[in-house]
C-alpha cells in the first residue's frame, strides 16, 4: 500500500480516527502478512534487510519522509522509539550521530535493526534494544534528539493485539502517545529536541489534548500528502516544546 498522490480523490477527507482509517490500518497489517513480502527492499539509495512480521517501509512513505526531514544531531546521541527495520536509526548513524539507541517492542524488529546496522557498517554506533517505549533505558540516559514514528491509528481500550505488526499501526487508548509525550522531555539533554512522526489517519485533536496535559505543545515542522488507495494521508513531523517556551529553528 504505497501512499501515492491521487488528486482526483482530493475532496474525500474522512473523519480523523474514524472507521475508514481503522480499515486502512487493518489492510496495511494484512499487506504485511502476505507471503510475497520481499526479504530486501531499496530505500534512500541503500538496500535493506526485511524480516517477517516487521513494519515494512515498502508499504508506506512514512519512513522515507521522516528520515529525510529529521535534523540528526551530528556528534550527538539519537533515540528512536519504534525502530522497525532500523532505517532511521541507521541513517542517523550514517549522518554523523555518535551513538544511536533503537527501541522496539517486538524482538523481530530489534533483530532487523541490528542486521541493517551491521549491513551498513554502523553496528558500533547503533544499539538495538527490545523495549516498551522507554522501559529498557537506564534511568539517567539522555539524548540530543528523540523520535517516534507513531502508531497513529487509535484503537479502543479493549483492543487486543494479536499480531506484532499491529503495535506499529494501532495505539490502544492512545496510551503510547500519552506516555511518549509525558516522559519524553525527561529523556532530553539540555537543548535536546523531541519529535513525533504523525499522520492524518490518527486523531489530531486527542493528540494535542494529550500534549497539553503533558505540559507541551506540538509544532509542525514538515508535511507531505500521499494516498492510501483513495484515502488522502497527510504525514506530519511534529516537534514538542514545553508550554510557553520559544520555538527553535
Amino acid at each position: 500500500m504505497s501512499f501515492l498522490l491521487h488528486p482526483a480523490s482530493a475532496e474525500r477527507v474522512p473523519a480523523p480516527g474514524g472507521p475508514l482509517h481503522a480499515s486502512v490500518g487493518h489492510r496495511l497489517v494484512n499487506r504485511h502478512g502476505r507471503t510475497n513480502t520481499p526479504e530486501e527492499f531499496d530505500l534512500l539509495d541503500l538496500t535493506w534487510h526485511l524480516l517477517p512480521h516487521v513494519f515494512a517501509p515498502v508499504h508506506t512513505d512514512s519512513t522515507e519522509l521522516f528520515t529525510t526531514w529529521l535534523p540528526f544531531p551530528v556528534g550527538g546521541n539519537f533515540l528512536e522509539v519504534g525502530c522497525g527495520t532500523g532505517v532511521t536509526s541507521v541513517m542517523a548513524a550514517r549522518s554523523g550521530c555518535a551513538h544511536v539507541t533503537a527501541l522496539d517492542i517486538t524482538p523481530e524488529a530489534v533483530r532487523n535493526t541490528a542486521l541493517n546496522a551491521q549491513r551498513h557498517a554502523v553496528a558500533d554506533r547503533v544499539q538495538a534494544v527490545q523495549s516498551d517505549l522507554y522501559d529498557a533505558l537506564a534511568p539517567g540516559a539522555r539524548f540530543d534528539l528523540v523520535f517516534f514514528n507513531s502508531n497513529a491509528i487509535p484503537a479502543p481500550r479493549d483492543f487486543v493485539y494479536t499480531r506484532p505488526l499491529q503495535h506499529a499501526i494501532f495505539d490502544r487508548d492512545y496510551a503510547a502517545h500519552d506516555r511518549y509525550l509525558r516522559e519524553g522531555p525527561s529523556r532530553l539533554t539540555a537543548g535536546g529536541r523531541l519529535f513525533l512522526g504523525f499522520n492524518s489517519l490518527g486523531d489530531a485533536s486527542r493528540l494535542h489534548a494529550l500534549a497539553a496535559e503533558s505540559g507541551v505543545r506540538l509544532v509542525e515542522r514538515n508535511r507531505s500528502v500521499r494516498y492510501a488507495g483513495d484515502v488522502p494521508v497527510t504525514f506530519q513531523l511534529l516537534e514538542a516544546f514545553p508550554a510557553g517556551a520559544r520555538e527553535t529553528a
